[in-house]
C-alpha cells in the first residue's frame, strides 16, 4: 500500500538553506518541497509543523551498542539503544564490529550483524573496528568495503585488547589508500599511558580523576601528529574519532592546513563537560570515565572554534554506555578498571540546539555536523543527512522553544545515570520518521523493533 504524508508550514533547515516550506512524502522517501500553501498535495496523513523546524534526521556516526568492555558490556542493546536514538532525533547510527585478535574481520562482522538485525528502530551501518592486522586481514578489507562496510578503526591506546603498533596501522592505511576506504583513528599513546597509569596506581591514586590525569593531553596531540605523518607516508585519508585536547585540534588544523585529507570529530561530554566532572566526591567522577578523557574547561573553547572553522567536522557521541551500579562499581579503588564510556545517543541532538541557542554555531552548522557532515563523511549522503526529492524520509520535527531538565528519570537509554543530569535545555524532539514511517509521533513512541535495516555505505565523500 502506497502512504502519502504531508508537512506543512514548517521552518526546513539543512546544512545549506533555511526555507519555509510544504514537504511531501511518498512511501519512504522525500518526493517533493514547496512554497507553503501552493500545493493543494492529498495525503493519507497531515503533519503541521507551524512554529516548529524541520530537520533531517540525526546521523550518530559513533556508537557501540552490546559492547564487550573491561570484562562487561556496554549497557543498551541495539533495541533500546535505537529506541533512545530516535527520541533524541538521531535516525541513523554508525556502530562499530569487532575483530577479536586471532579471528577475522567476516567473523567480527558476522556477530554484530546478527546482534542488530530485527532489533533497531532506526536505520543502522557498521564501521569495523581492526584489531588484528594481517594479510588475510588486509584482503577481507577490500571485501568489506564491497559490502558497504568502508571504514576502518584502528587504536593507538588499550595496549593487549585493541591496540595496533605503527607497523600494523601503516599497512591498513596503505591498503585503504588503495581501496577508498577511511581509517578511523582512537589517537591516544597507549604504551606511555599504561606507564602513568602503573606509576599512578603505586602512588596510591585510584579515584576516578586519576583517569583523566594520565591520559594526558599531550598524548593525545603526539599520537594524532604520528597517526597524521603514518597518512602522510601510506598517501590515505584520516578520521580522529573523539578529538578531546586542544592540542590534538591544533594538530588537525595545521594538517588540513597542508591540503590533507585529515578530519575530526569532537562529542558533546567534551563540549559540555570537564575534569571538574570527573573529580565529583566520592566515586561520582566514575560516571564520566571515556577515552579520550575529559579535559579541563579551557579546552571547551579550542573545540567549538574548531567547530566553526572546520577544523572538526562531525559531532558523534561515542555512546557507550555503563550502569553505574554494578558496572563502573568495578573500578572502586582502581580507576583503571572502570570501564571506559558515557551515555548520549539521545542528548546529541539537543545539546547540539543548546549550543545555537548560546551561541556557539548557527543552526545550519548544527543540521551539517550532526547530519550532513557525517553522512557525506561515511557514504551516506544524499540517501541520509539532507532534506531534498529522493532522500529517505527520515525527517524530524523539532520544536525549537521548548523547555526540558535532562534526567536519568526521563530518558529511554538503559543506564541508570544522565550524564548531564539536571542541565536545562531550550528545544526538544517532537516527531520523528524514519523512511516515512512514524517512530515518535507528538512525544509517543510508536516505533517498533525491525523497522531499521542495515544500511550499504559508499566510500567518503569528501576526499580530494
Amino acid at each position: 500500500m502506497s502512504s502519502r504524508t504531508v508537512i506543512r508550514g514548517g521552518l526546513v533547515i539543512t546544512a545549506s538553506d533555511e526555507i519555509h516550506a510544504d514537504v511531501l512524502i511518498e512511501d519512504s522517501r522525500i518526493t517533493a518541497l514547496a512554497t507553503p500553501g501552493a500545493q493543494n498535495w492529498s495525503a493519507d496523513r497531515t503533519i503541521d509543523a507551524t512554529g516548529k523546524y524541520v530537520i533531517p534526521g540525526g546521523v550518530d556516526a559513533h556508537t557501540h551498542m552490546e559492547l564487550p568492555f573491561g570484562g562487561t558490556f556496554a549497557s543498551d542493546t541495539f533495541e533500546t539503544g535505537t529506541r533512545a536514538a530516535a527520541w533524541g532525533g538521531t535516525t541513523t547510527i554508525v556502530d562499530f564490529a569487532v575483530q577479536s585478535v586471532g579471528h577475522t574481520l567476516r567473523e567480527g562482522l558476522d556477530t554484530w550483524h546478527a546482534k542488530a538485525e530485527g532489533n533497531c528502530a532506526i536505520d543502522y551501518a557498521f564501521h569495523m573496528i581492526v584489531s588484528d592486522v594481517n594479510q588475510e586481514t588486509l584482503k577481507e578489507m577490500d571485501l568489506l568495503i564491497e559490502e558497504g562496510v568502508t571504514s576502518f578503526k584502528q587504536f593507538m591506546a588499550y595496549p593487549g585488547v585493541f591496540y595496533s603498533d605503527d607497523g600494523q596501522i601503516l599497512r591498513a592505511m596503505q591498503r585503504s589508500a588503495e581501496n577508498g576506504g577511511l581509517i578511523m583513528m582512537h589517537a591516544e599513546n597507549g604504551i606511555a599511558i599504561d606507564v602513568l597509569v602503573e606509576q599512578a596506581l603505586a602512588r596510591g591514586e585510584t579515584d576516578p580523576r586519576y583517569h583523566g590525569e594520565v591520559r594526558k593531553a599531550l598524548l593525545e596531540a603526539e599520537a594524532t601528529h604520528r597517526a597524521i605523518k603514518l597518512a602522510q607516508v601510506a598517501g590515505a585519508p584520516l578520521y580522529v574519532v573523539h578529538v578531546s585536547a586542544m592540542e590534538a585540534v591544533a594538530e588537525l588544523a595545521r594538517a588540513r592546513d597542508e591540503g590533507l585529507n585529515v578530519f575530526g570529530e569532537t562529542c558533546p561530554q567534551y563540549l559540555f563537560l570537564s575534569t571538574d566532572n570527573l573529580a565529583e566526591p566520592g566515586f561520582e567522577g566514575a560516571k564520566y570515565v571515556c577515552s579520550t578523557p575529559l579535559r579541563p574547561k579551557e579546552h571547551q573553547a579550542r573545540l567549538w572554534r574548531g567547530l566553526r572553522t572546520n577544523d572538526l567536522q562531525v559531532v558523534s557521541t561515542d555512546h557507550c554506555p555503563f550502569c553505574f551500579t554494578g558496572q563502573k562499581e568495578l573500578g572502586r579503588g582502581d580507576f583503571s578498571r572502570i570501564p571506559n564510556g558515557l551515555p548520549g545517543v539521545e542528548n546529541r541532538m539537543d545539546l547540539l540546539h543548546q549550543a545555537v541557542v548560546d551561541g556557539h554555531i548557527s543552526r545550519r552548522r548544527w543540521i551539517e555536523i550532526a547530519c550532513a557532515a557525517p553522512a557525506r563523511m561515511f557514504g551516506l549522503y544524499p540517501k541520509k543527512g539532507t532534506i531534498t526529492p529522493g532522500a529517505d524520509a527520515d525527517v524530524v520535527i523539532y520544536d525549537p522553544h521548548a523547555e526540558q531538565v535532562m534526567s536519568a528519570e526521563t530518558h529511554h537509554m538503559n543506564v541508570d545515570y544522565s550524564a548531564y543530569e539536571g542541565k536545562r535545555v531550550t528545544g526538544r524532539v517532537e516527531t520523528v520518521l524514519s523512511r516515512g514511517e512514524l517512530v515518535i509521533d507528538q512525544r509517543e513512541y510508536t516505533g517498533r523493533a525491525g523497522h531499521g535495516v542495515f544500511t550499504p555505505r559508499s566510500t567518503c565523500q569528501y576526499l580530494t
